[in-house]
């Protein structure tokens, strides 16, 4: 059975993000990168995190500071809301939603990407009012695009 992508864009994992997150191939776009970036979260591939920072933010970070934020971290859902990309520059909004200790989590934010060497780079970004904890209703559909209720859905267990 073929795998969707952790990303949410609807295509095999094997065509979508996999060969960014193997370095088989890099980024075309910044928002390819946010999504691979996402997928590396949900599968814990942590290097291909670090590597993909700017080389001002990457300075200031270690692999174990990522793992250590993100250990208790289960990745739910990627929504990219709008993207644009000017030469060298590029800004993503995205919402992505996850779980920490039961509780669930919406991530939303304005980032900010360059380009070194000819590779998107995740540079920084703005964490928008509404992140935090998010309250679904009983029969509220899901936020990962499945169609089905929350609870039937990434709200089981």
């Amino acid at each position: 059975m073929t795998r969707l992508c952790y990303c949410h864009s609807q295509q095999p994992f094997a065509q979508c993000c996999e060969p960014l997150l193997s370095g088989n191939s890099t980024a075309p776009s910044a928002e390819a990168l946010m999504r691979s970036r996402y997928s590396a979260y949900a599968t814990a591939n942590f290097d291909y995190v670090l590597n993909t920072y700017s080389r001002e933010k990457r300075e200031h970070l270690t692999l174990a500071d990522l793992q250590e934020n993100a250990e208790a971290t289960q990745w739910l859902a990627l929504q990219v809301e709008s993207h644009s990309a000017d030469g060298e520059t590029a800004e993503v909004q995205f919402c992505a939603y996850f779980k920490e200790q039961g509780k669930l989590y919406k991530l939303h934010e304005l980032s900010r990407f360059v380009r070194e060497e000819q590779q998107w780079k995740y540079h920084d970004g703005d964490i928008l009012p509404d992140t935090g904890t998010v309250k679904m209703g009983r029969n509220d559909l899901c936020f990962c695009g499945s169609e089905r209720k929350f609870k039937q859905c990434c709200g089981k267990g």
